[in-house]
């Protein structure tokens, strides 16, 4: 990557951690992971390899670890590189064929990935906990709980990133 295009990712990065860590004060067990907006912002605009995609969520799984309030922030270092990956690779397959949909799509299946693989994560550390097992009343709720905010997450980040990437690649045309 070039110097630019760090720069770039590292902006963005921030302002996604900053959005996030300010979300923080609001009451409740749900917050919005716009970290995972900004970095596929990044991606899509600087188009990185495969590698360098997966440093970006490797980044941005320590920054959402490290501001994160989740039942468990280290999963954030396994799902935000995901997240990246998967980024990286649905831009690839739609920017010639839907140039206009593109960075939403690209977007919403990213944080469906992020936060699908965080569920994961976590169910497998719950049922690695003893006693645990039995308790899959539980672990199903927390499932039927979690995942209708991976989804509205995943529709916002879509929503967000359709309306920011029009404006951000003018800028980066200049």
């Amino acid at each position: 990557m070039k110097s630019r295009d760090i720069a770039l990712v590292g902006i963005l990065l921030a302002a996604g951690a900053i959005v996030r860590y300010m979300s923080l004060v609001i009451p409740g067990p749900i917050v919005a992971n716009l970290v995972i907006a900004f970095y596929s912002l990044a991606i899509i605009l600087v188009v990185p390899k495969i590698s360098e995609a997966l440093g970006i969520g490797v980044i941005a799984g320590l920054i959402s670890a490290l501001i994160s309030h989740s039942i468990f922030p280290p999963a954030n270092l396994i799902s935000e590189p995901i997240g990246a990956v998967v980024c990286i690779l649905v831009f690839m397959a739609l920017k010639d064929r839907m140039k206009l949909a593109a960075p939403g799509i690209t977007t919403f299946v990213a944080t469906l990935a992020s936060g699908l693989s965080f569920v994961g994560v976590v169910i497998v550390l719950l049922l690695a906990a003893p006693g645990m097992l039995a308790k899959a009343v539980t672990l199903s709720g927390f499932v039927m709980a979690v995942v209708p905010i991976v989804v509205i997450t995943a529709v916002v980040n879509g929503i967000i990133v359709s309306m920011l990437y029009p404006a951000a690649s003018r800028v980066l045309e200049r």
